[in-house]
């Protein structure tokens, strides 16, 4: 038996509904297509953003690294710098530095640790001033201390003008050999030598006269930190010592040819076949100071004397001998100033901190 067929009016009842379940599928297949498409596009945003958002991230940490590394480069190059012209170094404890330069246990170490014991307990010295080793430590040492404790000038430097020293020397005593005079590593400099050490003992003068006007520690302080930071400004300093010393060894070489009496100290260095006139003297000891080699101890006789101090020297490589302590002059001719250094070895100088 065949099966119902179903009217025509059935069936064009049921075209609509099918015709309607087509679209309905299209809008479903295009929404969903589109909403892949839009979380592709968000997706592939979103994982853009968080690469560059990283890429960003390195890239700031990589400089920020850099940065560091070239702040704390800077920051010790400034600092090396910095140390490398402070020639007087601020002051540390006296023990602490000890320990920190003589370690190990050889018979030198052990010597030197003593002697700083000595110098802490007995000499009552609490700290120290470390000083550049150059060939001019010696006068560096001697001229801070002169400096920042303010003392006066010497009674012959208040009688006549220093100044004026280098043409008395050529004009007056006839030292045409002066023009010989090597200011430190500069060998020879001919007839500009008068105009440089005029300079050089003025700049001397004019620093003294204003030390020694300065009643307030703290601010002569202050300003031995300023010079002793400019090495052009102590270099012309240290040479119109060394003139000083010269003025005086001639000075005295003229007394003596007149048969008056001089210091011991003279004679000795007269005696001496590398130092018997002012001449030889200056070419063969005086020249080289800055230069090749620092004082002797002859020469921190002609300071001492020169300057009217008593240079009292800590020498703590003779420890437990009768050299541990000596004066330079051994005798001064008045109650001269008192000032204090110690050395490890005679050739290079520190400050000692009471």
């Amino acid at each position: 038996m065949a099966a119902p067929r179903s009217s025509p009016r059935a069936r064009e009842r049921l075209r609509p509904s099918a015709a309607g379940s087509d679209q309905v599928h299209s809008w479903t297949l295009v929404t969903g297509q589109a909403l892949d498409t839009a979380w592709r596009i968000a997706k592939g945003s979103v994982m853009l953003g968080v690469s560059l958002l990283m890429a960003t991230l390195c890239y700031f940490r990589r400089l920020h690294l850099y940065l560091g590394h070239w702040w704390k480069w800077w920051i010790g190059y400034l600092q090396r710098k910095f140390k490398r012209n402070l020639s007087v170094e601020a002051e540390v404890d006296l023990l602490s530095y000890c320990a920190r330069e003589w370690k190990g246990e050889t018979p030198r170490a052990k010597l030197m640790r003593k002697a700083y014991e000595e110098l802490f307990w007995r000499h009552h010295i609490k700290c120290v001033r470390q000083v550049k080793r150059d060939n001019y430590d010696a006068l560096r040492s001697v001229l801070f201390q002169i400096f920042s404790q303010g003392l006066s000038f010497p009674s012959w430097m208040r009688e006549k003008d220093i100044v004026k020293l280098p043409e008395k020397l050529l004009f007056s005593q006839g030292c045409n050999w002066i023009q010989q005079y090597s200011f430190g590593p500069e060998k020879y400099t001919g007839s500009n030598v008068f105009g440089k050490l005029r300079k050089c003992v003025e700049l001397l003068k004019t620093q003294w006269t204003e030390f020694s006007g300065i009643r307030d520690h703290h601010r002569r302080g202050s300003m031995c930190n300023t010079i002793f930071c400019d090495a052009i400004l102590e270099y012309k300093l240290y040479e119109a010592l060394k003139f000083i010393m010269l003025y005086q060894v001639t000075e005295v070489y003229e007394q003596m040819k007149t048969n008056k009496i001089i210091p011991s100290l003279f004679r000795l260095l007269f005696s001496r076949e590398t130092s018997a006139d002012p001449l030889s003297f200056m070419m063969n000891h005086l020249n080289s100071i800055g230069d090749t080699c620092g004082l002797e101890q002859i020469d921190m006789f002609i300071l001492g004397y020169s300057l009217e101090v008593k240079i009292k020297v800590f020498r703590l490589f003779k420890f437990n001998s009768r050299d541990f302590t000596v004066c330079y002059p051994e005798e001064p001719l008045r109650e001269w100033p008192e000032i204090s250094l110690l050395t490890e070895n005679d050739r290079h100088y520190h400050i000692p901190i009471f």
